[in-house]
């Protein structure tokens, strides 16, 4: 397949000092080491529906996202590695900022368009395009195909674990996760943590694909008021943990993925001994937008003499 690339993406044990006597071991899945743009989650969703549009004869790619979209930026760094030409539906109105620039620098188009057409997307891809002359991709990459590359993740565990945490947008990689721990018939638990309110959907993305929702869990109470909304506390602990670990996360996905687990680790819901798996989807593009939360105004500046310039 053209697409094949050695991904690296290991899995790391963390130490941190939320986590002493804690009794439980902490391990992260580096996907965010796949790719710089093509991160993640991103990269095993949109493997095989790469590979699809060109043993199709596709040049054209189409897809769907937000002004912040870490799909739109895989997606376009994607089209450009591999051959594509790539458009892109924008929801919203036009806006520049950081990642549509880099979406651009790779060639791809945008359309911005309002909230109520962007809910209809295959309308709005017919109104543009024929299925004849460009590949239509489900904004966050979901598919089946999405699916089959996220349950890849399982197969390449060089341990096993007792709990696998993973946060969920689209829900599409948590489900292949689910499909990949079916496949290998593991006996942990998935924990899933929607960044958004409608976390309830999740249970209806499993009945769609035709999995189990047994050994599932999803831990509803950490999207922080919202899709991309922070929260002092998320970013208390996002700084505080990058610093300690020097491993970054970022506040939209993985920030409160991690923030959730540890907040159950220091409520005791894990049982003593427990093996955990973070799986960090990548996506760091997204601290593009909130990095004004971060800055430190307490820094000193200290003076520079001019002998030292």
């Amino acid at each position: 397949m053209p697409y094949e690339f050695p991904i690296y993406s290991p899995e790391e044990r963390i130490t941190h000092s939320a986590l002493r006597n804690q009794g439980v071991e902490l391990f992260i899945k580096r996907d965010d080491k796949i790719h710089p743009f093509i991160s993640g989650n991103k990269w095993r969703k949109l493997k095989y529906t790469l590979a699809d549009a060109q043993s199709k004869g596709f040049k054209q790619l189409v897809t769907f996202g937000g002004a912040w979209s870490n799909h739109l930026l895989a997606t376009a760094a994607a089209a450009a590695q591999f051959g594509f030409q790539a458009h892109a539906f924008v929801r919203g109105e036009s806006v520049d900022n950081p990642v549509l620039g880099m979406c651009q620098l790779f060639g791809m188009s945008l359309t911005f368009v309002n909230r109520t057409a962007y809910k209809d997307k295959v309308q709005l891809f017919n109104a543009y395009y024929s299925s004849e002359n460009a590949y239509f991709i489900d904004e966050g990459g979901k598919s089946a195909l999405g699916l089959a590359g996220c349950a890849e993740l399982i197969t390449e565990l060089e341990q096993r674990y007792d709990y696998i945490a993973v946060a969920a947008g689209t829900g599409t990689t948590t489900a292949g996760i689910k499909l990949g721990i079916e496949q290998q018939m593991l006996p942990c638990i998935l924990q899933s943590f929607p960044v958004l309110k409608l976390g309830d959907t999740l249970q209806s993305e499993f009945e769609h694909w035709g999995l189990s929702s047994s050994q599932f869990e999803i831990h509803a109470d950490y999207h922080g008021k919202g899709y991309a909304k922070v929260h002092e506390p998320l970013i208390q602990f996002i700084q505080n943990f990058t610093q300690e670990t020097g491993i970054m996360i970022e506040p939209t996905y993985t920030g409160k993925l991690f923030y959730g687990v540890f907040d159950l680790i220091q409520k005791g819901y894990y049982p003593a001994g427990s093996k955990i798996l973070l799986i960090h989807t990548g996506g760091l593009t997204g601290l593009l937008g909130h990095l004004k939360h971060f800055k430190q105004n307490n820094n000193p500046i200290i003076p520079v003499n001019k002998e030292d310039k």
